[in-house]
């Protein structure tokens, strides 16, 4: 089980940028094409940029063309899956396991092996490349 991290408002605003506080904390979206890690194809690992646990690497990073960064798995226990029926459709949102920061949706139409898409906010999320 991931131990959590669990902060006030106040400290959430005080510790993210104003976009990441509405994605992470609000489960706000970002404009397709316009996050920074979309097109970013170094080797590395992303992490959540709430609270820095590891949730990606680059290995399951593939170009959906849906204009948001696109994995096709996270890192084991690293997010919490819930079932979302926002905006008048049934989707699965994406939630980091420490921080319970929305991070985006996950789709059941990515490449093998899982065949899923998590497709991520590239505001809630922070990328260090490979040494």
């Amino acid at each position: 089980m991931t131990e959590k991290l669990i902060l006030t408002d106040a400290q959430w605003r005080e510790r993210l940028t104003p976009e990441q506080y509405q994605i992470l904390r609000k489960a706000g979206t970002e404009r397709a094409f316009t996050g920074k890690y979309d097109r970013n194809k170094a080797a590395g690992e992303y992490f959540c940029a709430g609270c820095g646990a590891a949730l990606f690497t680059s290995d399951t990073k593939f170009d959906s063309g849906c204009g948001w960064p696109s994995f096709s798995q996270a890192e084991p226990n690293a997010v919490e899956e819930l079932r979302d029926t926002s905006h008048g459709m049934i989707r699965t949102e994406v939630r980091c396991a420490t921080c319970e920061g929305h991070l985006g949706h996950v789709f059941p139409d990515g490449p093998a092996p899982t065949g899923l898409r998590y497709c991520m906010n590239s505001a809630s999320l922070a990328f260090e490349p490979e040494a």
